[in-house]
């Protein structure tokens, strides 16, 4: 198997990408079988910036020959954005394991 890489400078959570466009967080690697997608609903002020009060998680398959509603695997809604990615870390590995296998 192939060593991916990432540009330098970009940002990763335990290895994987992470991209953010807009409210919508995007992690781990397009080519790969399932993604997560991060969509930050709500926000509370905290000192001079906001954080993210309420963020949806769902892990996706990239399978393109889905409808959308298919494609989704797991969702599920947390209180922090490390809660989101925490989980959408565990939930991401354990899809690429059990397709792997």
């Amino acid at each position: 198997m192939e060593k991916k890489t990432t540009k330098p400078g970009s940002l990763t959570f335990k290895g994987r990408p992470l991209v953010r466009s807009g409210n919508t967080i995007y992690y781990g690697d397009p080519g790969d079988d399932y993604v997560a997608m991060l969509q930050i609903l709500a926000e509370e002020p905290f000192q001079e910036t906001r954080l993210p009060s309420r963020v949806s998680v769902q892990i996706w398959a990239t399978d393109d020959t889905l409808r959308p509603k298919e494609r989704i695997v797991k969702k599920t809604e947390k209180n922090t954005l490390y809660d989101a990615l925490n989980i959408a870390s565990i939930w991401l590995e354990r899809q690429l394991a059990e397709k792997s296998s």
